[in-house]
């Protein structure tokens, strides 16, 4: 890939992650109680870890939230995401859950609740979401949620579990019953761009005054990827990718020069868009940070 991305990295190393923690990855950022708060998958522990900052680039030691459950068939836990209860004063936590023997895996979403935001506990023993069509294959993933008029709305990934193929939608009442897009998948590749002509995946949402703006990560092979960004009035149809496309891509020798992955966002309200990702140098991954700007 020979553009460079038009967001500007912080440095030329992760802020977050490194040998001492081992793969830091599938972050998720937002504010809490007036402090960036990250969500993320931390691969030797198989489990789920939360970390706190002040600046977004320097990080606490990772606390674990949530750790496999065996009996439930998983062996690894990551990709989740982290919301306030809108009905009560806990928190509600989206995550998967996998099972991997051998070379071969699937996913599936499950639910977890906690009351103070660290310690979370299943909230529903079976998965909330499970592949059921042909183009979701073996795996559902990566959900991000947000609750809008009285209703959780999810976007997630769908497809092969090394890396997800395309991006779907649903919809419910209560967070655990889900009604999924008549007409996912919702999102797919555009294979006439080079940086996404393999497949997308790892989305999250911005709403905007006129509609939605989501960040995705875009494969030019299975093992190269950049993050972009595409907007929709609704947040579900009438996708249209950024002039500014692609945002974040591998930098040539660096620590993340195979891939960028699983973009997470926050965005001042002049408009300069805070964005973490997972960058990968052969089997390393840790969280990096860039900033940028993507016009209205």
């Amino acid at each position: 890939m020979e553009h460079s991305g038009s967001f500007k990295k912080y440095g030329d190393a992760p802020v977050f992650g490194d040998i001492g923690t081992g793969t830091m990855f599938d972050a998720y950022v937002w504010k809490q109680n007036g402090r960036f708060r990250m969500d993320v998958s931390w691969r030797p522990k198989t489990a789920l870890a939360v970390t706190f900052s002040d600046d977004g680039i320097h990080w606490e030691d990772p606390v674990i939230t949530l750790e496999c459950d065996p009996s439930a068939g998983e062996n690894n836990l990551n990709r989740n995401c982290v919301i306030p209860d809108p009905h009560g004063n806990g928190y509600l936590m989206w995550y998967t859950g996998q099972y991997w023997e051998g070379s071969h895996g699937k996913s599936w979403i499950g639910i977890a609740r906690s009351d103070d935001g660290i310690r979370f506990e299943r909230h529903y023993k079976a998965p909330v979401l499970v592949p059921e069509m042909d183009f979701e294959k073996e795996s559902v993933m990566n959900p991000f949620v947000m609750y809008e008029n009285g209703k959780f709305r999810m976007w997630y990934a769908a497809g092969e579990t090394y890396e997800p193929n395309v991006i779907c939608y649903a919809e419910s009442d209560d967070g655990i019953l889900w009604e999924k897009y008549a007409q996912n998948p919702m999102f797919r590749c555009a294979p006439e761009n080079e940086y996404e002509q393999n497949r997308i995946g790892a989305v999250q949402l911005l709403k905007e005054n006129d509609g939605y703006l989501m960040f995705y990560i875009g494969y030019r092979d299975i093992n190269t990827a950049c993050i972009c960004a595409a907007r929709s009035k609704d947040g579900i149809t009438g996708w249209q990718r950024v002039p500014e496309n692609p945002l974040v891509m591998p930098t040539p020798g660096g620590w993340d020069e195979d891939s960028c992955y699983k973009p997470t966002v926050i965005r001042d309200e002049d408009g300069t868009c805070h964005l973490w990702y997972n960058g990968r140098r052969e089997s390393f991954e840790y969280i990096g940070y860039a900033t940028g700007r993507i016009a209205d």
